[in-house]
């Protein structure tokens, strides 16, 4: 039997990644820093903890050989040269990268949406060979880079498919983007405001979607970089009705022209240009199908969201998010805004 060695399987992409590779008959060993089991997966997987940063445990689990690495949190040239160092023992390897390694050719990409004149453009849609910000340690998208050139460099030891997803959405996520409209309906907020018209697009990436991409370059070793989102991405306006279609709520939507006005019509995909992947070179490489659509996809999402808000305070339940958009759910300033609003 294959034999497959996943790290960080307790997360968002890694649960599904795993229980499709058991489904496709690989034995597979799920790790995660805490090493706990996900209910979904078949009793043959065995599950084990791991330092990401600890070299000798990573050989230890490898151990004598296995023909596939999954790599779910590698970061940075550090980790990569952990994957290209134990090359003799491992098969192949499917690392998870990120869409935003992609540069517009003018300098500007994901870091610079902040500066002036930062936001980049785009061509729609993004193909792989777009080109990248230049490798490095100081941001996530130059640390992915680096992650992608060292090992891609070493192809010829070690077949890699490095896949680039764009906003991960799914149970278990770090930062969900649907607790905008989901805290909203909770919360029995009659009116929300979206930046852009509500036309925003951000390509969305379901784990589910990520997973049966791992799965299918499992079963085809090779060297290859691939985009790895859904199919045609929902606009932010689409998005919100789909929440509400699962949540059986009605929400009115206000609509603005331009950017947000302050925290009022911001939200996780407020994107003033869109950011849109080119999806046919897995298409073409693995004959890839997306398992799920996006709005098929939200029924969990919401009912785990849910789960959490009834437990925790949204900050305290997703810091991740909180620190990215600490006044997503300024509700006093939306108020203030409406009351000044010309009838």
């Amino acid at each position: 039997m294959r034999r497959a060695v996943a790290i960080g399987a307790g997360g968002q992409i890694g649960r599904p990644a795993v229980q499709a590779l058991a489904r496709d008959g690989w034995e597979v060993t799920a790790v995660s820093r805490g090493g706990g089991r996900d209910e979904n997966w078949p009793g043959e997987v065995r599950t084990r903890r791991l330092d990401r940063e600890d070299d000798a445990a990573l050989g230890a689990l490898v151990g004598d050989g296995c023909d596939l690495v999954v790599d779910l949190v590698a970061y940075g040239a550090r980790h990569a040269r952990q994957l290209t160092g134990l090359a003799d023992r491992i098969g192949a390897a499917v690392v998870v990268s990120s869409v935003s390694v992609y540069e517009d050719g003018q300098g500007r990409g994901f870091d610079t949406m902040g500066e002036p004149d930062g936001l980049p453009r785009y061509p729609v849609p993004i193909g792989e060979h777009q080109v990248t910000v230049p490798p490095g340690d100081t941001t996530y998208s130059t640390r992915k880079v680096a992650l992608e050139r060292e090992l891609l460099s070493a192809a010829d030891r070690l077949p890699t498919t490095v896949l680039r997803p764009g906003a991960i959405h799914g149970p278990y996520s770090p930062l969900p983007r649907e607790l905008y409209f989901v805290k909203r309906n909770l919360d029995g907020r009659p009116r929300r405001v979206l930046a852009f018209r509500g036309e925003s697009l951000f390509h969305s990436s379901a784990a589910r979607n990520i997973a049966e991409l791992i799965r299918l370059a499992a079963a085809r070793p090779g060297s290859r970089v691939l985009n790895a989102c859904d199919p045609l991405p929902p606009t932010v306006s689409e998005i919100g009705a789909a929440v509400d279609a699962v949540m059986g709520v009605q929400t009115e939507t206000v609509l603005l022209d331009g950017p947000a006005q302050a925290s009022v019509g911001s939200s996780p995909w407020s994107v003033e240009l869109p950011v849109v992947c080119d999806m046919s070179a897995a298409e073409r490489e693995l004959g890839y199908r997306p398992v799920v659509s996006y709005p098929d996809s939200l029924p969990a999402t919401v009912e785990w969201l849910a789960g959490r808000l009834s437990e925790q305070d949204w900050r305290d339940a997703f810091p991740t998010l909180a620190r990215a958009y600490p006044d997503l759910f300024d509700y006093a300033a939306e108020d203030a805004w409406f009351a000044a609003r010309p009838a």
